[in-house]
């Protein structure tokens, strides 16, 4: 198994540090408002792949944090006259709802910045005393200078950065590029106590204290949008590795950046959307789809044509999961002939290439494509004289595959039997016939909630699930 690594710009052997054991640890939102739709395609990625790693047999321990205090949550709790905990209180619920929606499971610890802020405070002390760090006026700043590796997973030239970097007003860093693990207290802003006098943490030192604590000092994948690369994930190797002298992670992923209809996604642009408001034009495991229908490494690019040929592709599988079922229902159990020999081990084929897909660096792309190959194979091959074992293995392959990427979820928690549906479309009917049309349009409003969309046609209505 393959995972391309940042760190060393290449694919890599995947081989945990603790035998069958994987540990992850990917960087989650700052929650002062929704997440937004490029967040959702690092949230969707690392879940497909924790359920892949299990999926292959891995025990896997997934750590994602959540960032609750900055600047953007301090400034946003100040203007609604609350405190920074009730802000963080109240997005934590809603990544939550927005996130199960996309089928994102949630981690094993789900840590907050501001649960952790002994930790914090031990982390730096150790950077102070080991002269990683140095102490202005109640800020603590980490020095680069000692850290000989700083750029090693930008790959980018230290002497560039400190021609562009900047000490910006208010701060009392030596360099440029030094960065802050603690700021003193502000009017108007919390503070904890520590050696250094009232403060708060930087944004780079609570990862680096998370991930260590529930994961060990090393950790097998760290993961995260591209735009944590620098200085984010940069300063967490300074940091962790300074205080440690052991490698922090051994594999780094970055996700690829998600455009809108070609451009950059960018509030000034007016194409900044959150998940929030995807949701309510699209169904979210078309979005989950979408995320999944190229490469995660690949930039990938939401549009409205896009996401319909996505909505499409997911209603063929669908399609022909129902199919199958119903066929299944009334096939008969027979001796298998040649062909059916040569169908099941074509069927093992198709599993197989998934996970060669898969294997290689995560590619559910190909993944997919192996997919549709099953379904292509099931509609050329059986009908209703073929073997219920055929039927139902290819059922089960295909949901079981499917369930790996976060697919068929409708298909696997229906709610409404066949008989259920039909006495629904009755009452709507009846209500149709009475003139009462706001209750016809609420029964269907409610089907399709449930996925069942309903068609009126000359002949009478179909109902199909999608």
């Amino acid at each position: 198994m393959l995972i391309y690594n940042t760190l060393t710009r290449k694919k890599e052997e995947f081989v945990p540090l603790k035998d069958n054991h994987v540990t992850i640890y990917t960087c989650g939102p700052t929650v002062y408002d929704f997440f937004h739709i490029g967040n959702a395609r690092v949230f969707i990625t690392f879940d497909m792949v924790r359920n892949y790693l299990k999926f292959r047999g891995y025990k896997v321990t997934f750590v994602q944090n959540f960032t609750d205090i900055d600047d953007k949550m301090i400034k946003r709790a100040n203007e609604e006259g609350i405190t920074v905990k009730e802000l963080g209180d109240r997005f934590i619920d809603e990544y939550f709802k927005d996130a199960d929606a996309l089928g994102i499971a949630r981690a094993d610890v789900h840590p907050r910045a501001t649960e952790h802020i002994d930790d914090i405070i031990s982390l730096i002390k150790t950077l102070i005393d080991k002269g990683y760090a140095y102490v202005v006026e109640g800020d603590v700043y980490y020095d680069t200078s000692k850290f000989k590796e700083y750029g090693k997973l930008s790959h980018q030239n230290i002497d560039e950065l400190k021609a562009g970097a900047r000490i910006e007003p208010g701060e009392k860093k030596k360099d440029p590029m030094d960065f802050a693990l603690w700021k003193a207290q502000k009017p108007g802003e919390p503070g904890w106590d520590s050696p250094w006098g009232k403060g708060r943490p930087g944004w780079h030192i609570e990862c680096s204290v998370m991930a260590m604590k529930y994961l060990g000092e090393t950790i097998d994948i760290h993961g995260g949008g591209p735009d944590l690369i620098f200085p984010h994930h940069e300063n967490e190797i300074a940091q962790s590795e300074a205080a440690t002298g052991k490698p922090f992670a051994r594999y780094f992923m970055h996700v690829g950046y998600l455009n809108i209809n070609n451009q950059k996604m960018s509030k000034s642009l007016g194409n900044f959307f959150t998940v929030r408001d995807i949701l309510k034009v699209y169904d979210p495991e078309t979005v989950r789809f979408f995320m999944l229908s190229s490469h995660y490494r690949s930039p990938i690019n939401f549009s409205e044509e896009l996401i319909q040929q996505a909505a499409n592709a997911l209603e063929r599988f669908y399609n022909a999961l129902y199919a199958m079922e119903h066929l299944e229902s009334s096939a008969k159990d027979k001796d298998l002939t040649a062909p059916c020999k040569e169908y099941l081990k074509k069927l093992e084929l198709n599993r197989q290439e998934f996970i060669r897909a898969m294997d290689d660096d995560f590619n559910t792309a190909d993944a997919i494509a192996s997919l549709f190959n099953i379904v292509r194979d099931y509609n050329m091959n059986i009908d209703e004289e073929s073997p219920k074992k055929l039927i139902t293995d290819t059922k089960n392959t295909l949901l079981s595959l499917g369930d790996v990427l976060g697919f068929f979820r409708k298909f696997n928690e229906k709610t409404l039997l066949d008989e259920e549906i039909e006495k629904k479309i009755q009452e709507r009917q009846k209500a149709r016939e009475e003139k009462n049309y706001q209750l016809a349009d609420k029964i269907r409003d409610e089907l399709k909630a449930k996925g069942i969309i309903l068609e009126d046609t000359p002949a009478g209505v179909r109902w199909k699930r999608i």
